[in-house]
């Protein structure tokens, strides 16, 4: 990392955590204590209105503001590219979103807009995704306001079953959306894809994340999986609600 993007890191530590110790600035930054020191003088010598406290820490001018919006060409090529992402693989309300945040981003930063070296790497979709993108915002709201889901699921082997599960969360799984879940049938965290659901409808009661059943728990249940090699290999996306 170039010393002036640990410098905008500094600032940026500065101000959402102020007063920092410079011990503890130098782990955030995984750099020495001493190269702290060096940094907080260059700071100063830049303009920055950073000042130490004995015993307590670093602080920052009340009322100081960095520029709106500083990236690097490769922040900004990830911010693109995760947004244009989002614009072609979730449902209307996200993908509006999306859309108005590339066009916020291109507005604010009319030097980086394009990149000079040009686009990279673009995410495209050239399948149709309407039910998809119908079936992503109803489960996004029922996820959201806790309300109970019901559904009719089609398995790999043809198999059909009729659902009520608590909505968890929204995962991507480098193709195809699942909603993690917990099955009132089961009794267990379950995972469904969404291409294979129908008659969704989000009921009129709702549901109270407990201690044990709870997005965090599910994901931790993923993990081990994962790690013992029967679950999936690749996530990219996920949104959900703890």
């Amino acid at each position: 990392m170039r010393k002036a993007d640990r410098l905008f890191q500094l600032v940026n530590v500065l101000r959402v955590r102020q007063p920092v110790t410079a011990k503890a600035l130098s782990e955030e930054l995984s750099v020495s204590v001493r190269t702290v020191y060096r940094y907080i003088d260059d700071l100063s010598v830049a303009g920055i209105p950073v000042y130490g406290e004995p015993g307590i820490g670093y602080r920052l001018q009340e009322g100081f503001e960095l520029r709106p919006l500083v990236l690097t060409p490769e922040e900004l090529d990830a911010l693109l590219l995760g947004a244009q992402m989002v614009s072609v693989s979730t449902g209307a309300s996200l993908t509006a979103a999306a859309r108005t945040l590339l066009s916020k981003i291109r507005a604010s930063l009319p030097e980086q807009g394009t990149p000079s070296r040009g686009r990279w790497a673009h995410a495209l979709t050239v399948e149709h995704r309407g039910d998809i993108a119908e079936l992503w915002d109803l489960l996004q709201e029922a996820i959201c306001a806790r309300r109970v889901v019901r559904f009719r699921y089609g398995t790999a082997d043809g198999k059909v079953s009729q659902r009520e599960v608590w909505p968890l969360g929204l995962f991507y799984w480098g193709g195809k959306w699942t909603l993690g879940s917990w099955c009132l049938l089961r009794q267990a965290f379950r995972e469904f894809r969404l291409d294979r659901m129908s008659a969704v409808e989000a009921l009129d009661h709702g549901f109270e994340p407990t201690q044990a059943i709870n997005l965090e728990a599910y994901m931790a249940r993923q993990a081990a999986a994962w790690h013992e090699g029967c679950g999936p290999t690749d996530t990219t996306v996920s949104a959900g609600l703890s």
